[in-house]
């Protein structure tokens, strides 16, 4: 049985997806632009990569706050 066009199929109950996986050392890496740490890219950052700056959201409240004081 297949689901969606993502090719993922259900075999006994469990869904196994046949995306590429990566290494990884293999994935795009960044630095934070409040503590300057290298962060790696994220699955839930897939769309937006270009657009962020921060590592978390520890970091991003930390640079609204100082603006705002």
């Amino acid at each position: 049985m297949r689901f969606g066009s993502c090719g993922a199929t259900q075999r006994d109950g469990a869904t196994i997806a046949r995306m590429k996986m990566r290494q990884k050392s293999q994935l795009p890496v960044k630095t934070c632009a409040h503590c300057g740490l290298p962060f790696t890219w994220r699955k839930k950052w897939e769309r937006d990569w270009e657009q962020v700056k921060y590592c978390s959201q520890r970091c991003r409240r930390s640079v609204a706050a100082a603006a705002a004081a």
